[in-house]
Parts: C-alpha cells; sequence; structure tokens
C-alpha cells in the first residue's frame, strides 16, 4: 500500500494527542471524534503513491514541474530571506537556535536530530492549512516513488482519510488479497497499527510508515466498526500486490461493463484492451464504474477521454476548435488545457457509475462525458475534489506537495466542494456497504446502471 492527501489530524476532543499511546481510553476518543463523522465524504485516495515529479489530481500525473535544487539555487528558489506575505526567517532562525540551546542544556533524552529536523518541514506545510499540502521524507518519497507501477508489498485495500477529522477508512478490500482474508470491510476505520494508534496520522504516514512492510511479515491491525459500535484485532501479512486497475465482464443483454479502480499510467492501456476484448464480443453499450475511484493520473484520465470522445467538439471557447478535456487556472489564472487528439472514438451508449468516493481524476474523466452527453451519470454525487497538487523533489530525497491550482471541466465548472451530480440518482442499499464483494445481481446501483443502458439503446 501507498497512499496520500492528508492534513494533520484535529482532534475535537481527547484521543491520541492526550499522550496515551497503547490504545486504552479508547471509547473516550471514538464517542468524541468520531460518532456523527462517519458518513461525511472523505479524501479520496488509493493506498498506492506517486512518481516522481508530478502534478496530481488526487494522486498523480506527470508535470513538468522541475525538482527544486537544495545546495545553490534552484528554479524560483530564493536566498531563504524574509519576503513579502511568507516567513521572516532570520526571526525564525535566532528562535530555534534559542530552543536548540535549551534542548542541547535541558532534554532529560537522546535528541534524534534528523527526526527534529523532518518536523520542522512538516509543520512548515501543515502551517499552511491546506490538507492536501505536506513534507515527505526521503525515505516516504522513496516508498511512494516504488508504488508507481501498480505494485506493492501491503494488505490490499483501498483508503481513504475524511477531510474534516482526518480519520482514514477502508473504502474497498480487493478480491484475494490479505485484508479480505483477514476479514477487513469497507467503512472499517483504521485505529491502531501494532501498539501505536494512528486516527492523528496523515494518510500517506499511516500507510508508508505502518502498513506497508517486508513482504511476507505481519502487521497487527485494529479498527473501529460504527455499525456495531466494536474494535475489531486482526492480523494481516503483508504481500506483494498487484493493483487491479481495471477489471472488465459482459453482462447480459451485450452491456459491458468495465470497472476502473484508480487511474494509474498502466490503467490507459487496461483500458483500450478492456474495450476492444468487449467489442470483439459483441458489446452494444458500456457500464464504466468508477465507484471509489479516488482520482490518480490526470494524463491517464484524459487519455482514456479522449479515446472515448471524437477529436472535433468544437463546443467550448478554450478548446479552441477541439474537443476540450479538462483546463486548470492557478493562483494567476495561468494553467493547462487538455483537448482530444488521438482520432479515436467509442459510439455506443454509455453510463458511468459514481458514488461519494469517486475523487479528482475520476471527476475529471465523469465531468468531461457529462459535458459532451456523452454519457448517463448514475449513482451519487461525486466527492468534489476540484483542486490540483504538484508534487516538487527537493534534491536531497525528499519532496513537498503543495496545492497550486484548480481545474474545471469542459464546460467552466468548478466542482471542488461540490461534486458531479448524477443524471440518475441511486443510492447502494445499505446492507452492502460493509460487503466486500457485492454480486452483480445483488448491486441495485449496477442493475439500475443496466436498465439506463437498455433505455438508451
Amino acid at each position: 500500500m501507498g497512499g496520500q492527501p492528508d492534513g494533520p489530524y484535529r482532534d475535537n476532543g481527547p484521543g491520541p494527542q492526550d499522550g496515551n499511546r497503547n490504545g486504552s481510553g479508547k471509547n473516550r476518543f471514538w464517542a468524541g471524534a468520531l460518532v456523527g463523522a462517519l458518513v461525511t465524504a472523505f479524501v479520496g485516495l488509493i493506498v498506492v503513491g506517486m512518481s516522481a515529479g508530478i502534478y496530481i489530481f488526487g494522486k498523480r500525473v506527470m508535470s513538468r514541474q522541475p525538482s527544486v535544487a537544495i545546495e545553490g539555487k534552484g528554479p524560483g528558489i530564493t536566498d531563504g530571506s524574509s519576503h513579502e506575505g511568507g516567513v521572516d526567517f532570520d526571526r525564525v532562525t535566532a528562535k530555534m537556535s534559542m530552543i536548540q540551546q535549551i534542548i542541547d542544556l535541558h532534554f532529560l533524552y537522546d535528541e534524534d536530530a534528523g527526526n527534529v529536523e523532518d518536523f520542522i518541514y512538516r509543520g512548515m506545510l501543515a502551517g499552511l492549512d491546506d490538507p492536501y499540502s505536506t513534507y515527505y521524507t526521503e525515505e516516504d518519497f522513496r516508498s511512494i516513488n516504488d508504488s508507481t507501477k501498480g505494485t506493492y508489498s501491503g494488505i490490499g485495500a483501498m483508503l481513504s482519510q475524511n477531510r474534516t477529522t482526518g480519520l482514514c477508512t477502508i473504502v474497498k478490500v480487493f478480491e484475494g488479497s490479505p485484508a479480505l482474508e483477514a476479514g477487513m470491510q469497507p467503512g472499517d476505520i483504521i485505529y491502531k497499527v501494532g501498539d501505536t494508534l494512528v486516527a492523528s496520522e496523515s494518510l500517506d504516514v499511516l500507510v508508508n510508515n505502518y502498513i506497508k512492510g517486508e513482504e511476507g511479515t505481519d502487521v497487527a491491525i485494529t479498527v473501529y466498526r460504527a455499525d456495531k459500535d466494536e474494535y475489531v484485532d486482526m492480523s494481516v501479512t503483508r504481500r506483494k500486490i498487484e493493483v487491479p486497475t481495471v477489471e472488465y465482464s459482459m453482462l447480459d443483454d451485450k452491456i459491458g461493463r468495465i470497472a476502473v479502480s484508480e487511474f494509474d499510467v498502466i490503467t490507459v492501456e487496461q483500458f483500450e484492451q478492456a474495450v476492444d476484448e468487449l467489442q470483439k464480443d459483441g458489446m452494444e453499450g458500456l457500464i464504466i464504474d468508477l465507484r471509489s475511484n479516488p482520482g490518480g493520473v490526470l494524463d491517464s484520465a484524459v487519455k482514456m477521454v479522449d479515446y472515448i470522445l471524437p477529436d472535433d467538439l468544437d463546443q467550448y471557447e478554450k478548446g479552441k476548435g477541439k474537443t476540450l478535456i479538462v483546463y486548470t487556472a492557478d493562483k494567476n489564472e495561468k494553467g493547462d488545457v487538455f483537448t482530444a487528439s488521438d482520432g479515436h472514438e467509442l459510439k455506443m451508449p454509455i453510463v458511468i457509475l459514481v458514488n461519494g468516493d469517486s475523487a479528482s481524476a475520476s471527476e475529471v474523466f465523469t465531468g468531461a462525458l457529462k459535458d459532451y452527453d456523452w454519457a448517463t451519470v448514475v449513482g451519487t454525487t461525486s466527492y468534489g475534489k476540484g483542486i490540483v497538487q504538484n508534487l516538487i523533489p527537493l534534491g536531497d530525497g525528499s519532496a513537498i506537495k503543495i496545492t497550486t491550482a484548480h481545474y474545471y471541466t469542459p464546460s467552466g465548472f468548478d466542482l471542488h466542494g461540490k461534486g458531479i451530480e448524477p443524471d440518475v440518482e441511486v443510492e447502494l442499499d445499505e446492507k452492502l456497504k460493509t460487503q466486500a464483494v457485492v454480486k452483480p445481481e445483488e448491486d441495485n446501483q449496477l442493475q439500475k446502471a443496466v436498465q439506463v443502458l437498455k433505455e438508451n439503446k
């Protein structure tokens, strides 16, 4: 597992910040911090990571952003003195020097200087009060990069972080995974890993520092199940996980279904192969299932939209005669424009399935097809993450991730904090929400999508 956007947990009551690190007093914690927060929206990010030098819509996409040199001045880097609107580093350095002298003179225990330094950088990003901006140590960043090929040593579950409470919840458990074998369920909230309370940790730190590990080793995880008000201890054996980003099947009446769990680099080829195989079998309509898809590589989402839409839908001015897919704008109203250009289109009835955990790149994909009336959206309103993060390597192996821009659907819709509303709204049956595996014939949202497709064929 490997993961992303995050932000510090702001506790509203007693809990891991009260100094209790052994798991006692947990009823006080959950009663104060969790009740009522369990049905709110989550930061949709899969536990797989990002690649270096990237532009993130939910998770990642290749960027033109250069690395920043630590020794000497990199692009856009100043000499570190104070500047308008920024930190007065002369004053801060003097104060930090004073604090260090006090530590040297009076601190009882041995100081881990590297750990202190890392937390200084973490604090600087946390001080931006942006849950998506964070600092990655060299170890964190290496772990993130190791996950970019769609494989990792972990437990085989997708996590999401509540942007209000910071709590990390299981969104999906992959079939055949160690997590499924251990009894993990969607809706489980990660409470403790080993003997450490982790409810205050960011999603990245939780995944990379606690859950991921050497293949074949066991990790003890305690989850909280709100529907039963109980804690469940489980031991999960880490394995090399290949994330199934695309799964497909042919349903009745020549209706194809392609489920996309995230947008990775490999997803584009897998998606096109799935479409090709289904068309060989006579597919007459397509359901693209993006439920609980947290996002991923923007470039992959754009290429998949490009594969579906023709290149010459001159409907929006920013497309300049081409099919506009998505565009971004930073604080200076500058950004990138993405248009279709591959010469391919998919002409058949299409339904897109989404839910409240469909985020970022999923919303780029859905928003583009919806704006051109190329697909009918079924399910519930998507998450609503319409901002861009840049992941910037710092030259010494570490990196920072900061929010840099908004993105917009072709029609100019800013979905951040709003999400994309479905054309046909249908909630998943309550009894199905905690099931790791739902049979297609029992999936009421999928069956509604089938019905809509039949009506449009």
